[in-house]
């Protein structure tokens, strides 16, 4: 794993207080040649989807030389996460993570993106939406860091893609890799009980209602599409609550981590995954 921290240039592609693309494609060719072209690409595909370069990304880029305090908060909470993260990774899970992980500026990229460049695959950090998004406390900042190189470990050394044109599976595997990325999150942490999600009694709730959860889900999944689902994405809710989907995720890997271990888990078949929900709601009764 290669940590790369680009923050101490991160000013030197304003002008005056404002972001400038030809200073900023300078600073992408010294620090991820490659990434500048993936970026821009991007970027043009919102622009012709109407989103204007003034009034979308422009404000947000400039955030990064308002708003002091919180980039120098997210510049620290990555300094700490990703700290030893190479060596803590193989300590518990045996293996190493094959990947760059870089706090940079993009174009409004997302806050976490993880992609090729060159070649290579490389989880890119865009301070700029960080900062939009107010994801710079050492919990959110886990969530952008760990969870994402949880996904790289299990395309690395697992079934991590799976192309379906049933929506109850496209979904169900949602369910298994989400909660494959959340135990492996945890694992690092040191904690099982840790969810990066846990603001505003989050996983007290939860708790609270894990069967009607549960049961919600399986109820839904017939049904589910990317419209109406309730469980992945900050923009959409199950009852009030956010991400219910990580939670279930992470209690299904759990329950099949009592009956195999993680090496085998990450390597599922849909068939597999499926008989494994089943028996995690208990339907061969």
């Amino acid at each position: 794993m290669n940590i790369i921290n680009t923050s101490t240039d991160f000013l030197s592609v304003f002008d005056a207080g404002c972001f400038n693309i030809d200073k900023w494609s300078a600073y992408m060719d010294a620090w991820i040649p490659g990434a500048k072209e993936l970026c821009l690409r991007n970027m043009q595909d919102y622009i012709k989807a109407g989103y204007l370069w003034q009034d979308v990304f422009l404000p947000v880029l400039n955030l990064v030389t308002t708003d002091f305090l919180k980039r120098e908060k997210a510049v620290k909470s990555f300094q700490k996460i990703t700290n030893h993260l190479d060596a803590r990774i193989e300590e518990i899970f045996g293996k190493p993570v094959d990947a760059d992980i870089v706090l940079y500026i993009g174009l409004c990229n997302g806050a976490g993106w993880v992609t090729k460049v060159n070649g290579k695959t490389t989880v890119l950090l865009g301070i700029e939406k960080i900062i939009e998004l107010d994801w710079c406390d050492t919990d959110s900042m886990t969530g952008l860091i760990v969870h994402e190189t949880g996904h790289v470990f299990h395309s690395q050394y697992g079934s991590f893609k799976y192309d379906t044109h049933s929506t109850p599976e496209k979904f169900l595997w949602q369910l298994y890799t989400e909660g494959v990325a959340m135990v492996f999150e945890q694992e690092v942490i040191g904690n099982t009980a840790y969810f990066h999600q846990d603001k505003d009694g989050w996983k007290k709730w939860c708790d609270q209602h894990t069967e009607h959860i549960k049961r919600s889900f399986l109820h839904d999944l017939n049904t589910m599409t990317q419209e109406n689902q309730r469980y992945f994405g900050d923009w959409v809710s199950f009852e009030g609550y956010k991400d219910v989907g990580y939670y279930l995720g992470t209690l299904f890997i759990r329950h099949l981590l009592q009956l195999d271990c993680f090496d085998n888990i990450i390597k599922y078949s849909i068939q597999e995954v499926k008989n494994g929900y089943d028996k995690f709601m208990d339907l061969n009764r």
